[in-house]
């Protein structure tokens, strides 16, 4: 009985949509979190990048999150879970491949097939999430799957501060490396979980409900604010205050490091304070990581400048957990029909800045880098007006304030 307890045990696991979840989250944030550890200093240092490239890179890279929406065709024909395999696998050969190619061209042909496996990706698992999760649990399991992507960044971001100070590599095998265990994980992964599926079948095509603005105004301003940072808040480090691949690494190990204990317990916050008081937190942290980038690239901040941007770079990298309460807002008014087409659309609409943005602020970036996160506090405050409208019992019917609430049946 002993012995036989562990497979057992083993099976269940196996069998439960969280770990599902967790462990394709883990493989994908592994291959994404090793290639962004490494970008900057490699396109700085093999490729010569400035920041009007960067920020090129950094539009393409976008493009196939704009064009997410075309996975609704790619649901026609498999399943979600077929596609987040496909994806992961291709993130792992844009990653394998990118330390070969150092310069403007193979960049953005390397970032184009890795983000193509990121982007759809990620749409095939939010859609798997909101369908697979129960509403009551969704704020807390989405934390621990949070903490389980943060788990895969400490351990990628661990290895190649490790690997880099120890061994001195070049880029092109610590990227070969990186690409090849996600390849390698992803197969382990399609060997070992049954197939997962949520109970209502999905609408097929494209859906755009008037019902659910709110919740695309909310992504839309998402995805420019979190742009903003992403493509120019490491680049400010390595830039203007001389961060290496060994110090970039070992902050992004601290990011993660923290996320992997914080991120259980932001989602258990979220059903705490439910999803308007979170989305109202995370735009004011954004609001003030955003001014305090621009101050420490003035300088405003002394000889502590290096130290104060990467104390602000982390927490973003902390509260960002904290826009699950976007997904699980979504999952508490939609028709439970709805959830796939619009995980698709909305995929699109968050990255829709996502595409011109970085090589609009790339320019901007190089009469003042300041200006780039004054912006960005500015988005961030029409994305704070915004989640006053979310009300503090969302559902379908009520999906923001200027809509009451149908009153509660007679006793």
């Amino acid at each position: 009985m002993t012995e036989a307890s562990p497979p057992r045990r083993l099976t269940g696991l196996l069998a439960s949509p969280t770990s599902f979840l967790m462990a394709l989250a883990f493989v994908n944030w592994f291959g994404y979190a090793s290639w962004t550890a490494l970008l900057n200093n490699f396109a700085k240092e093999a490729a010569g990048f400035t920041g009007q490239d960067i920020g090129i890179l950094q539009s393409v890279r976008e493009i196939p999150g704009f064009l997410a929406f075309t996975a609704i065709i790619l649901f026609w024909i498999m399943r979600e879970q077929v596609l987040a395999y496909l994806s992961l696998l291709t993130l792992g050969l844009g990653v394998a491949l990118t330390g070969f190619y150092p310069s403007l061209g193979g960049l953005l042909l390397t970032t184009t097939i890795m983000s193509l496996g990121f982007h759809y990706y990620e749409t095939a698992q939010q859609s798997l999430q909101l369908q697979l999760l129960p509403k009551s649990e969704a704020p807390r399991l989405l934390g621990r799957i949070a903490g389980a992507s943060a788990v895969a960044q400490l351990l990628a971001f661990g290895s190649i501060a490790l690997i880099w100070r120890t061994l001195q590599p070049s880029y092109s095998n610590v990227f070969l490396g990186a690409g090849l265990v996600t390849i390698a994980l992803t197969v382990v992964a399609m060997a070992l979980f049954p197939r997962f599926q949520g109970e209502v079948p999905q609408n097929k095509g494209f859906v755009l409900r008037k019902r659910y603005w709110l919740y695309y105004a909310l992504t839309f301003m998402s995805g420019a604010r979190r742009q903003i940072f992403m493509a120019f808040g490491g680049f400010l480090l390595v830039e203007r205050f001389g961060y290496d691949v060994a110090a970039t690494a070992t902050l992004l190990l601290a990011t993660y490091g923290v996320n992997t204990f914080a991120g259980p317990m932001l989602g258990s916050l979220v059903g705490r304070i439910g999803e308007r008081a979170t989305i109202q937190l995370e735009n004011v942290s954004l609001i003030a990581v955003f001014v305090g980038y621009a101050l420490a690239s003035h300088g405003q901040f002394g000889d502590w400048g290096a130290l104060v941007a990467g104390g602000l770079f982390v927490v973003d990298g902390v509260f960002f957990t904290l826009v699950l309460a976007q997904r699980t807002y979504f999952q508490k008014i939609a028709d439970p029909a709805d959830i796939a087409p619009t995980s698709a659309v909305a995929f699109t609409i968050n990255h829709i800045a996502a595409v011109f943005l970085p090589i609009t602020f790339g320019l901007i970036w190089i009469r003042d880098p300041a200006l780039v996160f004054y912006i960005g506090a500015a988005v961030a405050t029409v994305s704070l007006t915004l989640s006053f409208l979310v009300p503090r019992h969302p559902l379908a019917g009520h999906e923001t304030t200027l809509v009451p609430a149908a009153p509660a049946p007679a006793e």
